[in-house]
């Protein structure tokens, strides 16, 4: 019997194909205005723990619970990072990468990249620094993912409502943003 699915040319199944990858592809953004960054980051002092208390995830922080993110130079001026965090309820099993950031900005101090795996290497930006090293905004220009840290698991609602007004004008959806259970 002729015209039935298995005598379908050879060119219909191509299209299909090529209808489907059109589909997946992205239409084009339109250019975003490049992120501001914190002025005179002192790396000495930014080094140590930083809880994480909100974000917009990425998919292996997406169930993060008790979020810290910790630096150290090394001696080479590289950043060792250490992202710990338990997946899914405070007693869920516990989850730590270590991926390296690298200074990308040799005047202020607030452009990293950071890498997880080799050879690639994600933008950082310090987007915001309070004066006393207590409360940051690490962003991306993409404005795909953000995180607000401090030195502390709890910061006082008029801050929190403070950072989040931030990272809004930052260009970034707030409504995307997930508070990170802290508990200690």
């Amino acid at each position: 019997m002729r015209g039935g699915p298995a005598a379908r040319p050879a060119w219909a199944a191509t299209a299909v194909l090529l209808l489907g990858l059109a589909g997946c592809a992205a239409a084009p953004r339109a250019p975003r205005a490049p992120l501001s960054t914190a002025t005179g980051v002192d790396l000495g002092r930014f080094m140590g723990d930083w809880y994480v208390i909100a974000h917009i995830p990425t998919s292996i922080e997406r169930d993060a619970y008790n979020a810290v993110e910790s630096y150290a130079r090394r001696p080479d001026g590289s950043i060792a990072t250490t992202f710990t965090f338990r997946d899914g309820a405070f007693d869920g099993p516990r989850k730590a990468y270590q991926p390296t950031g690298f200074d990308r900005d040799p005047v202020n101090h607030a452009t990293w990249a950071m890498q997880f795996v080799w050879p690639f290497k994600a933008e950082y930006l310090i987007a915001d620094l309070d004066a006393d090293y207590r409360e940051t905004i690490i962003a991306r220009s993409a404005r795909d993912y953000v995180w607000i840290m401090a030195r502390s698991p709890a910061i006082p609602a008029a801050d929190y409502a403070r950072l989040v007004a931030r990272v809004a004008a930052l260009g970034y959806d707030v409504g995307r943003l997930r508070r990170v259970p802290q508990r200690w």
